[in-house]
């Protein structure tokens, strides 16, 4: 992985582009944060979204002029994302988690789309995955894309804990440039962040009322599997990928038998511990109007 700490040369702004706000979400970034605030500063605003990090992130992002930091109780990054877009100032806003950054040619691409007039209100990034320092070709992410380049009150993410996709009022065209996503360099910090999100997957599930068997346990952990290291070609990427699709298999097999022993548990009187959901109307407004969907 880059060194996070060197400071990137900042183009100048491409003219009469419209401006862009860049919204990042955070909770103990210290190793990613500084090196994303500096793919970004070409933006006209950097709006840090901090879940009350224990560790340096909001003393890093203090070296920043151009970042407005504020911090908010985690409700899932659907809820954070939604809850900042509304904060913003410019109508364009740019979209990255603290462990993705922009490249100089996607910066480019971006600040000429918007120079030009934009013809969609929303586009579409492809994300360029690297896993403990590789690039992960295949595995299923050589499809991996996320619409994060919209016009003001045009998108929005829906009430999911975990995994929302953007929903948009119309298409989201797929900008040429990707955004570059270094996933992990610490396999014991994946390996917690995937039952972190696992837990998180269960008590939506919960939540909708759904419920868990073998065809969940098994069948779809054994399916994932098959489907990422087999049809999607993660055996191409080497041990790496043998790692990671397992990795993806033993998320999925954790959702769905957290899920289960819930339920058997509630018919013994005990009811699960979820995390807490974000319930407030205004953080969900404006779906309504939304017509298509990009992955999160």
């Amino acid at each position: 992985m880059p060194e996070e700490t060197t400071k990137r040369a900042v183009a100048a702004p491409v003219a009469n582009r419209a401006k862009v706000s860049a919204i990042v979400t955070t909770f103990n970034e210290e190793q990613n944060i500084a090196g994303c605030i500096e793919s970004l500063l070409w933006c006209d605003e950097i709006f840090v979204v901090d879940s009350f990090s224990t560790d340096r992130t909001p003393e890093i992002c203090a070296g920043y002029p151009k970042v407005r930091f504020l911090q908010r109780t985690y409700y899932g990054s659907a809820s954070q994302k939604n809850w900042a877009m509304d904060q913003v100032a410019n109508d364009w806003i740019l979209i990255f988690d603290a462990d993705e950054r922009c490249t100089p040619v996607l910066q480019r691409e971006i600040e000429n789309l918007l120079a030009t007039g934009a013809t969609a209100d929303a586009y579409t990034i492809r994300r360029r995955v690297y896993f403990l320092g590789k690039l992960i070709r295949f595995s299923g992410w050589q499809h991996d894309q996320v619409v994060r380049l919209v016009r003001q009150g045009t998108a929005r993410y829906p009430n999911r804990r975990v995994h929302a996709d953007m929903v948009t009022r119309g298409p989201a065209p797929l900008l040429k440039n990707p955004m570059e996503h270094y996933m992990t360099d610490a396999l014991d910090e994946y390996v917690r962040r995937i039952e972190k999100y696992s837990f998180w997957g269960a008590s939506q599930q919960w939540r909708d009322g759904k419920r868990s068997g073998i065809l969940e346990i098994w069948g779809r952990s054994a399916w994932r599997f098959f489907r990422t290291y087999v049809l999607q070609f993660g055996v191409f990427d080497g041990m790496h990928g043998l790692v990671f699709c397992m990795l993806q298999s033993y998320g999925t097999y954790l959702k769905w038998s957290l899920l289960w022993s819930w339920h058997v548990n509630a018919a013994r009187g005990i009811q699960p511990n979820l995390p807490i959901f974000d319930d407030a109307e205004t953080t969900w407004r404006g779906l309504e109007q939304a017509t298509g969907t990009g992955s999160e």
